[in-house]
């Protein structure tokens, strides 16, 4: 039984250790959401040996003569450009103009005024939820320390238990938080920012997957905890029932001689007369109840 224990504890434990990985990976990066911008092309400068497909080229040298371009049903080209772009709960990142490297600013500036309270919220429930997550395995490693005794395991196993089912939950309105200012700020947020298509990214699955191994090691420790609980309860239980047993055989266990008079007690309005160790005893039965002389 104790090995089973031990077992649980240690699953627990991994299934801790497990979700406070994964969501400090999934908090600390920006790709819960990527997708592409459509972008007009950029005129191209400077002298160019190699063709560049992410600028229009000009006919003449002079770069402010834009009567001089040439547009897509002279040239064949494509004038609009589509544009890589990655957000997180910190950052949003967006492709340069040549298409090489990313340039990053605060999802805050991109989220609408009306919404900030919400993301703020989202990035104080997320903190929240790895510090918890974090609390509850640091109690899950106390426990398995063999210098407590049962009882005192037991508590640390369920505040445990509560820390962790508690961040669970902090985790899953956190996430939900973000979908939502998310959705609002592609909606409503500023016109340079607003992509064109766009998917939730490894880091968002990444979240969830942290929060469905939380829940695990929630209920893995709770069920260890009603497991244990349930076990002193039936062994006490056996334990005061074989006392009452003892106890009633113990009642039961009177003298020889005694046997005699109950015996005698069943029989009402009889005068009776017999012998104890020699000496002659007379007993005289009523119908509610006996008495005898010795």
């Amino acid at each position: 039984m104790g090995i089973r224990r031990t077992h649980r504890a240690s699953l627990a434990l991994t299934f801790n250790y497990v979700a406070f990985a994964m969501a400090v990976s999934a908090v600390t990066t920006s790709y819960w959401c990527e997708g592409t911008r459509k972008v007009v092309k950029p005129f191209c400068t400077g002298l160019v040996t190699v063709k560049q497909t992410y600028c229009i080229r000009f006919n003449s040298s002079n770069i402010n003569d834009t009567r001089q371009v040439q547009y897509i049903y002279e040239t064949g080209e494509e004038k609009f450009l589509m544009r890589k772009f990655h957000t997180g709960i910190w950052f949003s990142c967006e492709q340069t103009v040549n298409l090489q490297g990313f340039n990053c600013r605060s999802f805050l500036e991109i989220a609408p005024d009306h919404e900030r309270g919400v993301l703020w919220l989202c990035i104080v429930a997320e903190c929240l939820y790895i510090t918890l997550l974090f609390t509850g395995g640091a109690l899950m490693v106390i426990e398995m320390c063999p210098c407590f005794n049962l009882i005192n395991r037991l508590k640390l196993n369920a505040f445990a238990a509560v820390c962790t089912a508690l961040s669970g939950l902090l985790g899953m309105v956190a996430h939900m938080m973000f979908t939502t200012a998310f959705q609002l700020a592609v909606s409503m947020g500023p016109e340079d920012w607003r992509p064109k298509t766009w998917d939730y990214s490894w880091s968002y699955f990444l979240a969830w997957g942290s929060f469905a191994t939380c829940m695990g090691s929630a209920v893995t420790a709770l069920n260890r905890y009603t497991k244990t609980i349930i076990e002193f309860k039936f062994k006490r239980r056996s334990i005061e029932k074989k006392l009452r047993i003892k106890q009633k055989i113990l009642e039961l266990e009177v003298p020889e001689d005694l046997w005699y008079i109950t015996s005698l007690q069943e029989q009402p309005d009889q005068h009776t007369v017999f012998s104890v160790n020699g000496i002659e005893t007379s007993y005289v039965g009523h119908d509610r109840g006996g008495e005898y002389h010795l």
